[in-house]
């Protein structure tokens, strides 16, 4: 699987796709009733050039860090890329999961683009990109329990304040057993066995003959003895630990500071406790599978919540539209021509 294989993915799965951006589309328009469209129009004509460049170039560092964060443990386990190319490529996967639903689907992506593109072993590139990933966990697990006890202050519904915190935690320990299994082996392995094997008990319903597990078994225990000592190595080293989280920190940093740009830029300056703890449920939103992106959706959520700290839907919105232009237009078209560059660069060989 390659980058051609991402629009072979996109190609195969298109009547899924297409259906959740008309989601998107439904949901942003109810949405946008609600707020106003002219309200949220004027707010953004409002809107300050300085800071619309620097919400930009706010993200463009993030998305520096996040390279040189995924380049420091790669060179830990193998050798990595050069980073304008480990770059693009990060880009390319960010692109097939801004398309669709959900984010789970980056770090397969990220260890099959590696593996196309430079060679390197699957599993040692899926060990590197969910290290990463973990990296990136710790700072939002900090803060999220955080969160969970200062929205028990907040004047809002007893059930607003049990679903958050009940999804903040529970995304918490899903992390940590995670987390936990990649660095167990012998956890790993049976968690794997256990999947592959429904899996192919059924997946053997729809087709003719029989499918042995046994001869799948014993590929499974290699990638994931391969996967699991490269995990291991990535968190364990001292220096790559620290270097990742002190990376994470700063990457999270940026990301407040750049949500917090987004409403300067429209002309609203939100409190700064209830932004961070805003923007932790906003990335918890961003994790489930639902829509590409959780567009729409992650914006619902924030309309409600910035509504406890008297900032109007109108200008969460406005402010919104901003965000998603750094966050996720930018992102998502210079991850389409990556993709398309590896593309052409993976079929070139056998033309």
């Amino acid at each position: 699987m390659g980058e051609r294989d991402v629009f072979a993915y996109i190609g195969e799965n298109k009547r899924t796709i297409v259906l959740s951006f008309i989601a998107v589309a439904v949901l942003i328009f109810i949405i946008g009733l609600f707020a106003g469209f002219g309200d949220i129009l004027r707010a953004l004509e409002r809107t300050s050039p300085y800071f619309l460049a620097l919400n930009f170039l706010l993200e463009a560092l993030i998305l520096v860090l996040w390279t040189l964060r995924w380049r420091l443990i790669l060179n830990l386990v193998d050798d990595a890329p050069s980073f304008p190319r480990l770059m693009m490529l990060l880009f390319a996967s960010i692109f097939g999961n801004n398309i669709t639903p959900g984010a789970a689907g980056g770090e397969p992506l990220r260890a099959y683009l590696l593996r196309e593109v430079e060679g390197t072993p699957f599993e040692i590139g899926f060990a590197s990109s969910t290290a990463d990933r973990v990296f990136e966990f710790i700072p939002f697990a900090v803060i999220s329990i955080l969160s969970a006890v200062l929205i028990m202050t907040w004047s809002i519904s007893i059930w607003t304040r049990v679903v958050v915190s009940v999804l903040i935690f529970f995304t918490i320990a899903f992390f940590s057993a995670a987390i936990y299994a990649g660095m167990n082996r012998d956890i790993a392995q049976r968690l794997a066995l256990s999947v592959v094997r429904r899996a192919v008990e059924w997946f053997s319903r729809f087709r003719k003959g029989d499918v042995s597990f046994s001869r799948i078994h014993e590929r499974v225990i290699f990638y994931i003895n391969r996967f699991s000592e490269g995990f291991s190595t990535a968190i364990t080293d001292k220096r790559v630990f620290m270097a990742g989280i002190f990376v994470s920190l700063g990457m999270w940093a940026l990301d407040v500071c750049r949500i917090y740009i987004c409403f300067l830029a429209v002309g609203v300056s939100p409190p700064a406790v209830p932004l961070i703890i805003i923007y932790t449920v906003g990335i918890l939103i961003s994790l489930l599978p639902l829509l590409p992106g959780s567009l729409g959706l992650r914006e619902g959520i924030l309309v409600g919540l910035f509504a406890v700290a008297g900032i109007g839907a109108d200008y969460v919105m406005a402010a919104s539209v901003v965000d998603r232009i750094a966050s996720y237009f930018a992102p998502t078209i210079i991850g389409f021509l990556a993709a398309l560059y590896y593309g052409r660069y993976i079929m070139a060989p056998g033309d």
